[in-house]
């Protein structure tokens, strides 16, 4: 029985390839390490520890994609509390105006992300109203010296 097995067992065809194959294959394959290496260096260390396991950039970037993309009621929701975050956002007590304006910052990129149309003008103006009270002075003195609606972020 173990001899009509044997007898019976063909060797998978093994593809033979020329140099030119050999090193478009290389070629391929060093490309996909570049894009891997480059996917691993942009990503937060909570997220990359998730797509090691993953054999190609592709799959990579599929499993990334697949994460992040989510479904529009997700989304809508995520919005909808950075909305509320950005209300509310409030300078806090002991907070130097630089980390504010970071903080500030940081809710209205990941609101731009997941699609708000929002302008400098209103990230302004919200950095303005919302500054401590100890800050009354400047912003007194910035909105009487400056035109607020065409204050960019840089200037502020």
């Amino acid at each position: 029985m173990a001899s009509d097995r044997s007898e019976n067992f063909v060797q998978p065809a093994i593809p033979h390839f020329d140099d030119v194959q050999k090193t478009e294959l290389e070629g391929q394959r060093l490309k996909d390490l570049k894009a891997k290496n480059y996917l691993f260096q942009a990503t937060d260390r909570s997220i990359l520890e998730t797509i090691l396991s993953k054999e190609t950039s592709k799959k990579i970037w599929d499993s990334m994609k697949k994460k992040y993309q989510g479904s529009s009621r997700v989304k809508r929701a995520l919005l909808q509390t950075l909305r509320k975050d950005f209300e509310t956002l409030q300078m806090k007590n002991g907070e130097s105006v630089t980390d504010y304006c970071a903080r500030t910052m940081g809710i209205t990129n990941k609101m731009r992300f997941h699609g708000e149309q929002m302008n400098d003008v209103a990230i302004v103006e919200k950095i303005l109203i919302s500054l401590a009270p100890k800050y009354d002075y400047v912003v007194c003195s910035i909105e009487e010296s400056k035109d607020i609606d065409v204050l960019s972020l840089d200037e502020l």
